[in-house]
């Protein structure tokens, strides 16, 4: 069942126990729900109308406590010689020990604050936390010797479908990756006139440069990105589908590159994930891109569609296992049955995005996974039943090696008849 909202809006002003005893709300709607984590920060973050060190704070402590998951479970076990312990509690520790062995905050403050904020176990939560602050050395020095799902907190299973595909030095890299903080990278929009002769392509912003943001002088986007529309490589004066276009960052890279020439449709399958497109897409000054709602996994093609288009952008939906450091909680809402489920999505959407495709006209098919069930064995299988359509490169980025996300793209070209 979905989870319930955040339950009564909290005063705007409060002491930074109240902070982590929302930290554990917010942490427990996540595990009794499918939301992301994100999400749920968000909501909280306007329902108690957090000021920005305290949603700061709250983003730290829940992101870090998802992220190292598996290897807080391992210490509070030992913490606790194995001690049965009710959820909430469980969430306590893992907040408590998450800032004192990881986040270094003051063991003052991570115990007395995390006590407090607790409610209910007290006794037990300072036992325990206490104990932490005395033994954090060794348990920290142990901490190489464990398995690699338990370190880098990933479930076993996808450990071993990584192990499979990449081998033992690839995986381990992999994984230490997404424990890493991934920086905040912004995109320059040269479609802004005072951005047309910028030197760099990215910057690194230390905080959220709200005013560059709101002026559409520059876009929160990854590298990896624009791997999918640079291989399709639109031109001024084409006809371009951008298929799963929300929430524009792609669709407005491809504006920049036809100089807002020629015309883009923009689709998505969720009218509020258009409002959004539309408001970036505005923002951004992108004038030659009209947005249509439409699901493409329908067999019938909409009126839109006409004669067919020049160039296609197919980023489809995926597991995410590209951007993990980026999504922390993605490794757990993934199950081992998801590969399928989404392989048969992906695979509908790339059969139907072809039909729309003019002769000698070229599609690229993207998404932000790194595995090749959902890349490029899929894009082989698909193309042999299909003789009128060749692949014509391939390009990804796996992220240890590339400093990127993860992502892949195929560009796929019509044969003339």
């Amino acid at each position: 069942m979905p989870a319930q909202p955040l339950s009564n809006p909290r005063p705007k002003k409060k002491p930074v126990s109240r902070v982590r005893g929302l930290a554990i709300d917010v942490l427990g709607e996540w595990a009794g729900g499918e939301r992301y984590a994100s999400d749920i920060l968000d909501q909280a973050q306007r329902e108690c109308d957090l000021i920005a060190p305290d949603a700061a704070f709250l983003r730290e402590i829940v992101l870090t406590t998802l992220r190292n998951l598996s290897l807080l479970d391992h210490w509070i076990d030992v913490l606790t010689e194995d001690k049965h312990l009710d959820h909430r509690c469980r969430w306590g520790l893992r907040i408590g020990v998450s800032q004192l062995l990881l986040s270094k905050v003051s063991e003052h403050a991570a115990v007395n604050e995390t006590v407090a904020a607790t409610g209910r176990a007290r006794g037990l939560i300072n036992a325990v936390l206490r104990r932490a602050c005395r033994e954090a050395e060794p348990l920290l020095a142990s901490t190489d010797s464990l398995p690699l799902e338990t370190r880098t907190s990933h479930p076993k299973w996808l450990v071993q479908r990584w192990l499979a595909a990449f081998g033992e030095e690839k995986t381990t890299a992999l994984c230490e990756w997404n424990q890493a903080h991934a920086p905040m990278l912004a995109r320059t929009n040269r479609l802004h006139p005072e951005m047309a002769n910028a030197e760099e392509d990215f910057t690194t912003y230390e905080h959220l440069p709200r005013a560059e943001l709101a002026e559409g002088m520059v876009y929160i986007q990854d590298p990896s990105t624009l791997i999918a529309p640079r291989l399709l490589d639109p031109k001024a004066g084409m006809r371009v589908l951008d298929a799963c276009a929300a929430p524009g960052g792609k669709t407005a890279f491809m504006a920049q590159l036809m100089g807002n020439e020629g015309e883009i449709i923009a689709c998505d399958v969720s009218e509020g994930r258009l409002r959004r497109l539309s408001n970036n897409l505005r923002r951004l000054g992108v004038t030659n891109t009209h947005i249509e709602l439409h699901d493409w996994s329908r067999e019938t093609l909409p009126e839109f569609v006409g004669e067919g288009f020049d160039r296609i952008l197919l980023d489809v939906p995926c597991s995410n296992t590209g951007v993990m450091r980026r999504r922390v909680d993605v490794r757990w809402r993934l199950e081992e049955s998801s590969f399928a489920e989404q392989t048969a999505a992906q695979e509908r959407l790339l059969r139907i995005g072809l039909r729309a495709l003019k002769p000698d006209g070229a599609l690229v098919y993207s998404t932000c996974s790194i595995d090749p069930e959902e890349n490029g064995l899929l894009v082989r299988r698909v193309l042999e039943s299909l003789p009128d359509f060749q692949l014509e490169a391939e390009e990804s980025s796996f992220p240890p090696d590339s400093g990127i996300d993860g992502a892949y793209a195929a560009r796929i070209v019509r044969r003339s008849t």
